[in-house]
């Protein structure tokens, strides 16, 4: 389970002073590459999922997104395993899947006090937090995310994913 709240930022220098400051482990700092698919026969806008082929630096990797859980955040089931992009790709496009949306972002990412904190810069939307917690207690890992949030200096919360974003704004 990954329990995740994403914050739109201003100021990506005064963000990353602060993630700093709290004394945050950078782990890696890459460009994503995110395609995600329409299913043949089920319209995943109805249905809350999703289905992302991502090139990640040197992974590629798939992944399923399931309905959202929880309102507060986007915590959801995710599976996601490695395959190689070009013939996965493939292999949906032979299966029916259509190519629907292409989200590209620079991701810098950090680890503080066991949560996740990535630092987004998304083409055509701008610059996000995102802390992610992983495990099976939603409370739990709510709590740790808020907590961090506040110290942070970060309010607001956007429930929407990446793709939800970019697909309101492009059809304005």
């Amino acid at each position: 389970m990954e329990i995740e709240v994403k914050v739109p930022i201003k100021d990506r220098a005064a963000a990353l002073d602060r993630i700093n400051g709290l004394g945050a482990v950078l782990v890696n700092e890459r460009d994503q590459e995110d395609l995600y698919f329409a299913h043949p026969v089920r319209d995943f806008g109805v249905t809350d999922e999703a289905l992302r082929l991502r090139k990640d630096g040197h992974r590629e990797v798939l992944t399923y997104k399931g309905p959202k859980l929880d309102g507060r955040s986007k915590t959801r089931e995710e599976i996601e395993f490695s395959v190689p992009y070009s013939e996965m790709k493939t292999v949906l496009g032979k299966l029916g899947f259509r190519e629907s949306f292409k989200v590209m972002k620079h991701r810098a990412e950090f680890v503080l006090e066991g949560v996740r904190v990535c630092l987004d810069d998304v083409d055509g939307l701008g610059s996000f937090v995102e802390l992610e917690f992983e495990g099976q207690d939603i409370e739990v890992g709510l709590q740790k995310i808020e907590s961090l949030k506040k110290r942070l200096g970060l309010e607001g919360n956007e429930t929407r994913s990446y793709l939800e974003l970019l697909y309101i704004k492009n059809k304005r």
